[in-house]
């Protein structure tokens, strides 16, 4: 089958939202529908039209960025996650591992701030300060809903790993939330 340079641009767009979200950099976004786009060029026989254009090639987005993530993943050693996630919370717990002064506190009407629009631009500006990694693992989870062992297995790290990242993104959340929402910051 043959694929018209056009049809497959008029998919940039939306390859680019996704690509973006997914990765958090625009640059790195830029170059994986690059890439995408150019493997579909490449390979126009492996559209077989079953599946929609806009469908097959997010289908080979997702597997660019997963590469992608694989080889960051690589890259990011045990004491890079150490350095950048778990020296903010140690100081919200005591020395027996159980909550410091600093502990959760209750939210007032957690249920209304869902369907406030500012609530949003201020989660996703508290999803952005995220270290790369953890944000990626919450969004796996949490918006994607893929499994623990699923997402370890994706970006090749261990189901530990993969737990604590997700605990620190979601602590991390937290306390941004607390702060930048909530207005609980001590």
């Amino acid at each position: 089958m043959s694929l018209n340079p056009a049809d497959l641009d008029a998919h940039r767009s939306v390859l680019l939202r996704y690509a973006i979200y997914r990765v958090r950099d625009e640059a790195i976004a830029e170059d994986l529908v690059h890439e995408t786009l150019i493997s579909a060029l490449e390979k126009p026989d492996s559209f077989d039209g079953r599946a929609a254009l806009g469908t097959w090639l997010t289908s080979i987005l997702k597997h660019k960025i997963l590469d992608w993530q694989r080889t960051a993943g690589r890259e990011t050693t045990a004491s890079v996650l150490n350095e950048e996630d778990v020296s903010e919370f140690d100081a919200l717990f005591e020395h027996s591992g159980h909550w410091g002064s600093d502990a959760p506190r209750r939210w007032a009407q957690p249920e209304s701030s869902l369907e406030d629009q500012q609530f949003w631009a201020v989660f996703r500006d508290c999803q952005s300060r995220m270290p790369t990694r953890s944000a990626l693992v919450f969004a796996m989870r949490e918006v994607h809903d893929y499994a623990v062992t699923d997402i370890a297995s994706e970006l090749d790290i261990t189901p530990d790993t993969c737990s604590a990242l997700l605990y620190r993104a979601r602590m991390s959340l937290r306390l941004c939330l607390e702060k930048n929402w909530f207005g609980l910051a001590s």
